[in-house]
């Protein structure tokens, strides 16, 4: 699961909001340039983006594999046909630029959340939007990004203790069954202990959270983010 990683390289000595800035930016550009090459170009400044993160690659993509099926999926179904020639790669080429451009994204979205603290993510996402909508939206990213890894931990020892139990023996309906019971029931009980945990701590609406300051680093960042808007543009 994508966390924070603690760092110190270039990306994350940046300001929440211009990373924000620049994620936003990226996602026009990718809907804007649906050509093969303006992919590449995109492809090249997203391979640059983490490499100044340090974001592996691999393992990015590895955290993503319950939806890279998906992504191949999507070409492969349009470009079936029931009859011959069975398969017309033309038809399959739109929504192949399509999954390609959303695995760019996946990538980008996973350096920022490896090179930003859940708190500061939160604090820009309320200053960006302020007033209630943006605590709501802030407090829920919040606890999205803090959620999601217990989670996915939860279904880790579910599968690691079924396998000790010969659970692999079963049939695929059973362990999916199994799973999905077991992975329901968790997710139920840890909700209960969060909100008890909020109540506890006197969850308010006006949290302190760590104050934000741009410095002469953000400036390239913003830089960057406008030439990607004014090239979505043009």
């Amino acid at each position: 699961m994508i966390t924070y990683a603690a760092g110190d390289t270039l990306v994350h000595r940046l300001d929440p909001r211009s990373k924000l800035f620049v994620q936003a930016a990226v996602a026009v550009a990718a809907f804007a340039h649906t050509t093969p090459r303006g992919l590449v170009a995109l492809t090249a400044f997203v391979l640059c983006v983490c490499w100044l993160a340090a974001t592996p690659l691999l393992a990015s993509l590895r955290s993503y594999r319950a939806f890279l099926p998906f992504l191949v999926a999507a070409p492969l179904v349009e470009g079936a046909t029931l009859g011959a020639p069975w398969f017309v790669p033309a038809d399959a080429v739109t929504p192949a630029l399509a999954s390609y451009r959303v695995l760019l994204l996946l990538l980008v979205s996973t350096a920022y959340i490896r090179t930003t603290r859940v708190r500061e993510s939160r604090a820009a996402i309320q200053w960006l939007l302020p007033g209630r909508a943006g605590v709501v939206l802030g407090a829920g990213v919040g606890f999205v990004l803090r959620f999601l890894p217990l989670l996915r931990d939860d279904l880790a020892s579910i599968r690691s203790a079924m396998d000790a139990r010969l659970g692999s023996e079963r049939s695929l309906r059973e362990r999916i069954r199994l799973i999905g019971v077991t992975g329901l029931r968790r997710v139920f009980a840890r909700a209960d202990r969060f909100a008890l945990a909020l109540q506890a701590r006197c969850f308010a609406w006006n949290p302190t959270l760590p104050p934000l300051t741009a410095t002469w680093r953000d400036a390239p960042a913003v830089l960057v983010g406008v030439a990607l808007v004014v090239w979505a543009v043009l």
